[in-house]
């Protein structure tokens, strides 16, 4: 994974997997990797790992049994909410994005429906 250096590396993992998770990769109910092995293979330092781990715990998107590992939330509606946050998300990004370029709404809108065919 290549890292961007404007972000925390925990956030960015903390974002795979959440985006891992929306899309279906990682299943509801379904065990974490170990904070070692996935440390492993993003050649990042354990405790970046355990942050990410820690503070998707907090946001109730994985829970932890003690001894067992590290689960997904099987709270269907939690994840729908995640999908619909990173949504709206990458929306805003692009957003402001096309306003710095000095699009307005309805340039954007028009863009937009262009690219889909005209369709809405």
């Amino acid at each position: 994974m290549d890292f961007d250096n404007s972000l925390p590396i925990y956030i960015q993992i903390m974002d795979l997997i959440k985006r891992r998770i929306v899309l279906n990769e990682l299943g509801a109910g379904e065990k974490l990797p170990s904070v070692r092995d996935i440390a492993q293979e993003l050649k990042v330092n354990p405790n970046t790992i355990q942050r990410s781990y820690s503070e998707l715990e907090r946001e109730e998107i994985v829970y932890t049994q003690r001894g067992l590992g590290t689960f997904i939330t099987e709270d269907t509606k939690r994840i729908r909410d995640l999908k619909s946050n990173l949504g709206t998300k990458i929306v805003e990004k692009f957003i402001t994005d096309m306003n710095s370029l000095g699009y307005g709404r309805d340039e954007i809108i028009e863009l937009i429906s262009n690219m889909n065919g005209g369709t809405e």
